[in-house]
């Protein structure tokens, strides 16, 4: 079985929002979300609740957990076993908001394009 590789977004400025939201954590929260980084490696699109939940149109969500602290970093997959990991937030409501959402399909739309553009 093939391993996916995991690449983080960036801008067309250069900017790495998830990147800049993993620097803002915890020890113990990053630990965790690497650790389930490491589950998409090896899972992919096969990685169900509680790890990861399909949100939105091809957007998912990695969920990790620490006591009360909730994150969430949302990504999509990409031609050749590509995760491409877009946001991530302190979940602080029951639903993912919704903005959030918008935000990766924008940072999906922009990597399409860039990618379209280099073929």
């Amino acid at each position: 079985m093939q391993n996916y590789d995991i690449q983080f977004f960036e801008t067309s400025e250069g900017k790495c929002p998830v990147r800049d939201f993993m620097d803002s954590l915890d020890m113990k929260m990053l630990a965790k979300l690497y650790r389930t980084l490491e589950m998409v490696e090896e899972f992919g699109s096969a990685l169900r609740e509680p790890y990861s939940k399909h949100l939105d149109d091809g957007i998912f969500e990695l969920r990790a957990k620490v006591g009360s602290d909730i994150t969430r970093v949302l990504y999509f997959f990409f031609i050749g076993h590509k995760v491409i990991l877009t946001n991530g937030f302190i979940k602080k409501t029951q639903k993912t908001p919704q903005g959030e959402i918008n935000k990766a399909k924008e940072y999906r739309k922009e990597y399409l394009i860039r990618e379209e553009q280099s073929q």
